[in-house]
């Protein structure tokens, strides 16, 4: 039988504690500890939520690596077409770890009205892409269509369509330049609006205009079989370098590779601070509730100072007896933490199924509401780190139990 456990099981189990002088302490503690855990899993969840969700509607208008012609410009204007007679399309298979590619093309231009004119990037997209992020994004009307004959059918962001007062089922023309003879007569293309999206991103929302890629094969003067870029999905974000070196070794020598971290690299340097911020606020969290352990066992070390006289006394070692009061600590952690996954995460699914938390300035974080991501591996590793280094800093405080002689703690009152 393990002494130290059954003698910490009886302290525990025993209601004397229930009124004595430590009792307020240790509920303090207690609650020291939830709360923290608490703090820790919103801060966890939030700032990994955000990251993701801003990662994922920047790789829904641009996925993860672009692969274009190495003579292509670095602007957003596809310039120098690519042949789609590649080994990478339409099954990407030359590396693994890729879900989808996609070929792509975009052309500058103008949306002009009867009142006003915008500017706008009309990207082309064919019967491979993948509409699963715009599907959310969707706030009215439906999703084109380019698996059929060439038609005229757009999708807008609602953005857009505020500033031409547009709304769907509207027509309306834009106009293109001739990347031959800016001189010449522009391109004229009359579209339909099908449905309105809006992603939250006002940097994209402001210029995409999603169109068929053949409108803009054929205003280039391309074949059916040239496009601007192909635009490579990936299974696990984490190893988007790794993956756009094998891409880059792995394609002809005269096409070029870029992810969407070096294209939009301040937005990322951004999010990358997210981890930095976590980290922080889950140092503090455990500090502050290490200390507050740390009051609670000195408290109830001093109220059984006789009982650890008598124990000396009957042969019990320093370490035996420090277990004791590390059993007792590590059950009042325990409860801690208890409470603190059963309201923290009680509380993010609340907000990840209601999402009743919104950002004040949703332009600045490129999300109206406060996503929440947490799988069950962080949360277990969490709970045990904070357990763990909760008792690692009791072990110092604890060596106050050496220091007392059996004589005067059998006599204290």
């Amino acid at each position: 039988m393990n002494l130290e456990y059954f003698i910490a099981k009886r302290l525990i189990k025993g209601t004397a504690h229930k009124i004595s002088i430590s009792a307020p302490i240790i509920k303090i503690a207690i609650t020291a500890i939830a709360l923290g855990l608490i703090m820790m899993l919103v801060a966890i969840a939030t700032g990994v939520g955000l990251k993701y969700k801003i990662r994922e509607k920047v790789a829904a208008f641009n996925g993860h690596i672009q692969i274009y012609n190495y003579d292509n410009n670095l602007s957003d204007v596809s310039v120098t077409p690519v042949s789609t007679r590649q080994d990478f399309y339409p099954e990407f298979r030359i590396v693994d770890g890729v879900s989808h590619v996609q070929a792509v093309a975009t052309k500058g231009g103008i949306i002009r009205t009867e009142e006003t004119f915008e500017g706008i990037i009309a990207k082309g997209v064919g019967d491979d892409y993948d509409w699963t992020a715009f599907r959310e994004y969707l706030v009215s009307g439906r999703l084109p269509q380019y698996d059929g004959k060439l038609n005229n059918e757009v999708l807008m962001s609602r953005l857009m369509a505020n500033k031409l007062q547009l709304e769907t089922g509207d027509t309306f023309f834009a106009f293109f330049l001739k990347e031959d003879d800016p001189s010449k007569t522009p391109n004229q293309r009359k579209f339909e609006i099908v449905g309105l999206y809006d992603s939250g991103f006002e940097e994209f929302d402001a210029t995409y205009l999603m169109t068929d890629l053949r409108h803009i094969q054929r205003m280039n003067g391309w074949e059916a079989d040239q496009v601007g870029n192909f635009e490579v999905f990936l299974d696990d974000f984490d190893t988007i370098d790794e993956k756009s070196a094998e891409i880059y070794g792995k394609t002809h020598s005269d096409l070029d590779t870029q992810t969407i971290k070096t294209k939009y690299y301040k937005i990322f340097e951004w999010i990358g601070l997210f981890d930095f911020n976590i980290g922080v606020i889950i140092g503090i969290m455990i500090i502050v509730a290490g200390f507050n352990m740390i009051t609670a066992l000195l408290v109830l070390i001093l109220e059984r100072t006789q009982m650890i006289g008598i124990l000396k006394a009957l042969g019990s070692s320093n370490w035996s007896i420090r277990k004791v009061f590390l059993y007792n600590a590590a059950y009042l952690i325990l409860v801690g933490l208890f409470w603190g996954n059963l309201v923290g995460l009680g509380f993010l699914w609340l907000q990840d199924r209601f999402r009743f938390l919104k950002f004040p300035n949703p332009q600045e974080y490129y999300i109206e509401y406060i996503p929440v991501h947490l799988d069950v591996l962080t949360v277990v590793v969490l709970n045990i780190g904070v357990l763990l280094l909760c008792l690692v800093m009791l072990l110092v405080p604890s060596y106050i139990i050496t220091r007392i002689q059996p004589v005067k703690a059998i006599k204290f009152e």
